[in-house]
């Protein structure tokens, strides 16, 4: 890449700073759309596939770990191709993961559909690699967390619209009558419906990977200027000219940890919420709104932190106050009891507890970022990765969820998330600190 084609965050006019933010919000309604779309994915290839619960956290795994595997490489494939060729690169991935949902159907195998899953993954984890970055440096660092926010709006949105228009392009009204009646079936009668259930995402995945194909072509040829992230200041490449690895960081370390746990955290509020309210004889075709429900307060967290960071309050003491409130939070979906009836749904109270974990979640990812990248300079590329990685969280806690809740029950397996916000909160408070190794 010749160095004329390389743009620092100060170069860049007012135009082009719009249309680059322009460019991230889309990518941000990108991620969300195909990440939460995994909490109907989950009950859905339970049903089809006939899975455990268990077995149906896979759906979070497979495409989870695509972050674990992939975030350094795709540090390194930015480094060396640019942003927007790494970007296109990222679309064809979400395309191909895509396509491979149609072979999938059309034999019912679930393996191949968490392979397609891990596939889209791969370039959501090229594709967040990039836009985490560069929506960080993108003006000032106090208001890292107003930006963050918005970007967060684009995800959650997306993640509201997506279980609903992918319940209304592949469930039907009379769906909930033959999931009743599987049990009593033959087996070939059960094959047959099952098959012609799973064989409704063929259409909708195939104008999905059509438009990630047009999307990533879009992008390699916008004005989307590159980001120069190996850039530092004098004081910054002065305290860091001793540094040779991103482990001599501390804060990025436990800042990556935090993500970890955030994410894990967040992703068991929403892909476990529809099968949580099945246990409360909820319907499938009624329970699809609750993601929707909890990202909706998302939202709400999201133009919270807009309005009060940083002129009423600093974005390091809004995550201390949220982590406490994820803390709270999770003891109340365990222990408090009582049906009640609210939008139309009759349920455990429990279950509203869930909804408001958004508010909690969506403010901690924002606090986190800018405190975890904090002075990296020439290491903010390499260390993003790693806070990438940390989104294999997703793939993992969700596991340790299914596993208990196998064992326990849906509701007593609530019970990871209260050590998850105990260690968010060392962060907020104190870990954040710490630029120091101490034997």
């Amino acid at each position: 890449m010749s160095a004329t084609t390389v743009k620092t965050v100060a170069s860049l006019t007012k135009r082009e700073t719009t249309i680059s933010i322009g460019i991230i919000a889309l990518l941000f309604f990108i991620f969300g759309f195909l990440s939460w779309i995994n909490a109907i994915l989950i009950p859905y290839f339970k049903i089809a596939c006939e899975l455990t619960h268990f077995q149906s956290y896979l759906v979070a795994f497979a495409f989870y770990i695509a972050y674990f595997v992939m975030s350094v490489p795709s540090s390194y494939l930015l480094k060396t191709v640019g942003f927007k060729k790494g970007m296109m690169v990222g679309f064809l991935a979400l395309a191909t993961g895509a396509f491979i949902f149609i072979p999938a159907a059309m034999t019912r195998t679930y393996e191949v559909f968490l392979i397609g899953l891990f596939t889209i993954g791969v370039g959501l984890a090229i594709l967040q690699t990039a836009a985490n970055p560069y929506i960080t440096i993108l003006g000032p660092k106090e208001r890292a967390t107003q930006r963050i926010s918005i970007m967060g709006i684009c995800n959650k949105f997306a993640g509201i619209l997506a279980p609903i228009l992918f319940a209304a392009a592949v469930l039907r009204p009379t769906d909930q009558a033959m999931f009743d009646s599987l049990a009593e079936m033959t087996d070939a009668d059960r094959s047959a419906a099952l098959d012609e259930l799973i064989r409704r995402v063929i259409v909708p995945y195939a104008v999905v990977g059509c438009v990630m194909l047009l999307i990533g072509i879009g992008v390699r040829y916008s004005p989307l200027p590159e980001i120069n992230t190996d850039e530092e200041s004098e004081e910054i490449a002065e305290t860091n000219s001793s540094k040779t690895s991103i482990f001599q960081f501390p804060h990025l370390i436990l800042g990556a940890v935090a993500i970890f746990i955030h994410v894990g955290a967040q992703v068991i509020s929403i892909d476990t919420i529809i099968n949580y309210a099945g246990s409360m004889g909820i319907s499938l075709v009624e329970a699809k709104v609750f993601p929707s429900y909890t990202l909706a307060m998302a939202i709400v967290g999201y133009f919270m932190g807009i309005a009060v960071t940083p002129r009423f309050i600093s974005q390091t003491t809004l995550l201390q106050i949220v982590t406490v409130l994820g803390a709270v939070l999770s003891l109340l979906i365990v222990y408090a009891n009582g049906e009640v009836t609210f939008l139309g749904h009759t349920a455990d109270i429990s279950i509203w507890f869930i909804t408001l974990l958004g508010i909690s979640n969506s403010l901690t990812w924002a606090g986190i970022w800018p405190l975890a990248l904090d002075g990296l300079g020439r290491f903010t590329k390499v260390g993003a990765s790693l806070m990438i990685m940390g989104l294999c969280g997703n793939a993992i806690l969700p596991m340790v969820y299914g596993y208990f809740a196998d064992g326990y029950g849906l509701r007593e397996a609530y019970w990871v998330l209260f050590p998850c916000y105990l260690y968010l909160i060392y962060y907020a408070v104190y870990a954040h600190k710490i630029r120091k190794w101490s034997l």
